[in-house]
């Protein structure tokens, strides 16, 4: 029974989404895993006149827990979050939280100021802040009519 509960809610999939974007990348080296699966974390990437902004929803792991660092314009999320106390597998009659490492790597549409980026937890909802390196300024560029001799 415990089989047939496992296979229908995927447990043991480590993944949080499977949207697929074109601006999010896998991590090539597992080199922080150690072996084990990870999860991806899902995001929300958007931005202001002056800002890249990355939120994700990372209930159950604390500020101490979350490595960010930013690498040559791709920003990696990486971090762990473990259950308040262990339950036996037997025990579960659903089981859809992922516990243990996740990861996510994500390729920044323009440059930023590394010495400015900033990041905060609350309720469980990560927030990393990028200021632009070149604000968006937009020009209006006219055209012309040119006539033919």
């Amino acid at each position: 029974m415990k089989k047939l509960i496992d296979k229908i809610s995927g447990v043991g999939r480590g993944s949080d989404s499977t949207k697929p974007t074109n601006q999010v990348v896998e991590p090539e080296h597992n080199w922080f895993s150690f072996g084990e699966e990870e999860g991806q974390l899902s995001v929300d990437i958007y931005q202001t006149e002056e800002d890249i902004v990355v939120i994700s929803t990372i209930a159950g792991a604390s500020a101490k827990d979350i490595d960010i660092s930013l690498t040559d314009g791709i920003l990696t999320i990486r971090g762990q979050r473990e259950p308040e106390e262990a339950i036996p597998l037997d025990n579960y009659f659903y089981r859809e939280c992922y516990w243990g490492r996740f990861a996510r790597s994500i390729i920044l549409p323009t440059e930023v100021k590394s010495e400015e980026v900033s990041a905060s937890l609350h309720n469980g909802v990560l927030t990393v802040t990028l200021p632009k390196a070149n604000p968006t300024t937009q020009t209006n560029i006219a055209v012309i009519t040119r006539r033919e001799d």
